[in-house]
């Protein structure tokens, strides 16, 4: 296998590649579209990865803003009639009073 025929066989695959693509500019480009997706910074996979992320976090802001939403509410109660609260929540009660407590589940 000489010198001629590599040469020959280069030559002629050469002439295969089409004409567009031995082009600077889409030869250009097409490097810039491959840095942009595999090599920066803000590369194609770490902006899928930010966008989960920023879905998870969206998804917890909605979580504590309905217990922010609750809170409030029971705070309001508790502020409205603090006694109320204690012998509901903490089944306290007087020293002469009998406490009963009622199942509500079934």
């Amino acid at each position: 296998m000489g010198f001629e025929t590599v040469f020959a066989f280069l030559m002629s695959f050469e002439k295969k590649i089409p004409s567009w693509t031995k082009n600077k500019y889409v030869l250009t480009l097409a490097g810039f579209v491959v840095w942009l997706l595999f090599f920066d910074h803000n590369d194609f996979f770490t902006q899928m990865e930010r966008k989960k992320e920023l879905r998870q976090i969206n998804k917890g802001k909605a979580y504590y803003s309905s217990r922010i939403e609750e809170i409030k509410k029971a705070s309001a109660d508790m502020n409205e009639s603090p006694e109320r609260a204690a012998r509901e929540k903490y089944m306290m009660k007087k020293d002469n009073e009998d406490l009963f407590i009622v199942d509500e589940t079934e």
